[in-house]
């Protein structure tokens, strides 16, 4: 018997990495003569430089960045040789079969779970560490950048990273401001300087499709979950609005960019370098999918279980956890999702059947907590049987 386990973070508990790692060693107590192979799961947000490193067996490297609210903070960044990449991954994207390609995790250098719940607030938050990243990868003569974005602390659409590799902001009396947070764009009077022309092509990893403004845009969807107050968001749009008017006049780019599917994404940024360094936007589990040939390995296995932290409506729209079952389901496989919660009436394929890790009398608290616990009690009781 030969089972695939693809689980992707369960927030706040394990990452992907150690749910893989827990429920390989949970499955060969229970059944030690199975063959198990591991595949852990990101689609641009936590996990996403280890995962896809770690992959093609590449180095990982820790740099002193500036956080998100300008706090001292290291970020790994990876590195991979492009000869390893996988074909797939080279027809997608286009990427230049020689060199360094560059892994950057906007979730390690400017992430929302490096700040505390009661302290996250996007007027101060600034993406600059990511685009410290950026410009190692320039320094160290990366031909390609891929960008994971999901996680991110800011809305202040990537001009934190652009200042990072060569925007300047610029105040009343004409001279340069540092640092810039969504809170100062009150005071930019102009922007002047160039982004430096050693900067690699860049690809955005993002499943997300909201637009720059509006509704479904990034001040309205994700300003709450980043700590936006509900009275800042008419002027925090209004704000977000103007700026990138500005963004494009100074790029010479048509402000139809904005209405672009994915614009919104994390904060902005990529608008920003799309707009700026002509970045282009990949969808995030498809690339996942191809550099780790899932298809291949859930061809070769007779049973996948995948899983996270909430198994919800939303893991069935392009998120890793349901991307496998889609998967699994095209290729007739029989499946489980094991999680900390699986959405009450949420319709699996017909050979997939959901596994609940905590009993129904643990609070979401004590579930966090347990977590790992959980996870290998029910993977031994579910293949003991």
């Amino acid at each position: 018997m030969h089972i695939l386990f693809a689980f992707d973070k369960f927030k706040d508990s394990m990452n992907a990495f150690e749910a893989c790692a827990i429920a390989q060693e949970a499955l060969l107590k229970a059944r030690p003569s199975w063959e198990v192979t591991v595949a852990p799961l990101a689609d641009g947000g936590e996990g996403f430089c280890q995962i896809l490193t770690r992959a093609l067996y590449g180095e990982i490297v820790s740099k002193p960045i500036i956080g998100p609210q300008l706090e001292p903070l290291r970020a790994e960044m990876g590195y991979v040789d492009a000869k390893k990449v996988p074909a797939a991954v080279k027809k997608m994207l286009g990427l230049p079969s020689f060199g360094k390609i560059a892994i950057i995790e906007m979730a390690q250098a400017s992430g929302l779970e490096a700040i505390p719940e009661g302290a996250r607030d996007p007027w101060i938050a600034t993406s600059f560490g990511t685009g410290q990243l950026i410009a190692e990868a320039a320094d160290v003569g990366a031909s390609a950048i891929i960008l994971g974005v999901g996680g991110s602390a800011t809305i202040d659409l990537g001009l934190g990273a652009l200042e990072a590799i060569g925007l300047e902001l610029l105040d009343e009396k004409m001279d340069s401001m540092d640092h810039v947070v969504p809170r100062d764009w009150r005071n930019v009077s102009r922007l002047r300087g160039e982004i430096w022309p050693h900067i690699p092509p860049i690809y955005i990893a993002c499943d997300v499709q909201n637009p720059l403004l509006g509704p479904n845009g990034a001040v309205s969807v994700y300003g709450p979950q980043k700590g936006l107050m509900p009275t800042d968001m008419a002027t925090y749009e209004k704000s977000f609005g103007e700026m990138a008017k500005q963004l494009c006049g100074f790029f010479g780019k048509e402000r139809t960019e904005m209405m672009q599917p994915g614009a919104g994404a994390a904060g902005g940024i990529t608008f920003g370098l799309s707009v700026a360094c002509d970045a282009q936007l990949v969808p995030g589990f498809d690339l996942v999918e191809a550099w780790l040939d899932l298809k291949k390995k859930i061809s070769e296995a007779d049973l996948i279980v995948t899983g996270e932290g909430r198994f919800d409506s939303s893991s069935l729209q392009g998120k890793g956890p349901g991307s496998i079952l889609k998967e699994t389901a095209r290729q007739g496989k029989p499946a489980k999702v094991m999680a900390g919660i699986i959405e009450s009436g949420i319709k699996l394929p017909d050979k997939a059947t959901g596994n609940v890790l905590a009993p129904s009398n643990y609070t979401r608290e004590r579930s966090i907590a347990d977590g790992k616990k959980l996870l290998a009690k029910k993977v031994f009781e579910v293949f003991s049987k």
